[in-house]
């Protein structure tokens, strides 16, 4: 496709050879926003180079935005949650400096982890999204499951023989958050598969997860030790110790 460039164009005639540009070079924002943006530009009496870097701003600001959205969506996310939503005076125990310093995602460029550990009701669930969607809004690969979820994933996988693929796209992740840890009991199986995805990650990625259950509990003190909680096996002393070496935040909700 050729355009003419003459230079006596008609304003009509402009806004076609724009449209039909912008199509080509696929660069919808300029698209949609030219014709406001060129009024404003007139109104103001901007220079042709203030009239062009506000277009060119405007294209990679929107770009910028949907690659946030994608990020966001391909997290999985069950629901919206912002920091700002947080009612921190429902749980005065969650200091907000350290929350809105791990908003920062420093952590999550350095491969910390992070725990988030209380009762049902304390808004666990509503940090752990709300903490992923910065990182993703920040440009990191997020990812959010459930535990069960997670280990009926890891166990199928497993079945088919595809447990290596599936552990390696777990742990390309920058970000992986695991919601519920401790809600239900896991076997034995369940247990080392799932330690297998934390070795993957190890001082590489970035690990968050939400608990009701201590990682200082009773539960897996024992070799073989049953009860209440994520880990009933050898594997859960290990997943607590994986998580003691990072020395990494733990925020206590008590309720």
């Amino acid at each position: 496709m050729t355009f003419n460039r003459n230079r006596g164009l008609t304003e009509q005639a402009a806004e076609t050879a724009v449209d039909s540009a912008c199509r080509l070079l696929r660069l919808p924002t300029i698209r949609a926003k030219f014709p406001e943006l060129a009024e404003a530009a007139a109104r103001d009496q901007m220079t042709y180079r203030g009239f062009l870097a506000e277009l060119l701003m405007a294209e990679c600001d929107d770009r910028a935005r949907r690659r946030s959205d994608r990020r966001i969506k391909a997290a999985s996310f069950p629901r919206d949650k912002s920091l700002r939503e947080f009612d921190f005076e429902a749980n005065p125990s969650i200091d907000p400096a350290v929350i809105h310093t791990l908003a920062s995602c420093e952590w999550v460029k350095k491969g910390q982890p992070l725990c988030l550990i209380g009762d049902s009701g304390t808004g666990k669930s509503h940090l752990l999204i709300a903490l992923g969607t910065e990182a993703a809004m920040a440009g990191f690969r997020v990812k959010y499951t459930l535990a069960t979820k997670l280990v009926n994933e890891l166990v199928e996988a497993s079945d088919d023989k595809q447990l290596s693929k599936t552990i390696a796209r777990y742990g390309r992740v920058d970000l992986l958050c695991i919601d519920e840890l401790g809600y239900m009991e896991l076997d034995r199986r369940g247990a080392e598969l799932l330690f297998q995805v934390l070795t993957e990650r190890e001082e590489k990625n970035s690990l968050a997860i939400a608990s009701n259950e201590s990682f200082g509990g009773e539960v897996g003190r024992r070799r073989g030790a049953r009860g209440p909680g994520p880990f009933s096996t050898a594997p859960s002393r290990t997943v607590r110790a994986t998580f003691t070496a990072y020395r990494s935040p733990v925020i206590s909700s008590p309720g």
